[in-house]
């Protein structure tokens, strides 16, 4: 019997950049509205941007929100981010929509995606 070949994997497609952020629960939409008005036009300016996420889960207390960058490479983050990508960029008008926020980031290399 033939061995399949299994198919190999990309070493990596991209970079995914993942922060949280958290509002009052009284506060659903301040960032939100912040983001599409403010982060988001910025972020299409960059070069090496792919596409974002903003998701969101609400609780009794607050609702935490977790922006999912997609970069062509840490290249690309430093052009957002600068010398230090593993450092959080929040701008003020963004920590005046929260009550707390992550003040580093997390990168993962994307191996897969469909």
């Amino acid at each position: 019997m033939a061995r399949r070949a299994k198919p190999a994997l990309r070493k990596s497609i991209g970079v995914l950049r993942v922060w949280r952020g958290r509002a009052a629960s009284s506060n659903p939409n301040g960032y939100p509205a912040y983001f599409q008005r403010h982060v988001l036009p910025r972020l299409k300016r960059i070069g090496g941007f792919q596409a974002v996420l903003l998701v969101k889960r609400k609780n009794r207390r607050q609702i935490e929100f977790v922006v999912l960058t997609k970069w062509s490479s840490m290249k690309a983050i430093r052009r957002f981010a600068g010398a230090t990508p593993g450092k959080a960029v929040i701008e003020p008008g963004a920590v005046a929509e929260l009550i707390g926020f992550d003040r580093k980031v997390r990168h993962y290399d994307i191996v897969a995606e469909a």
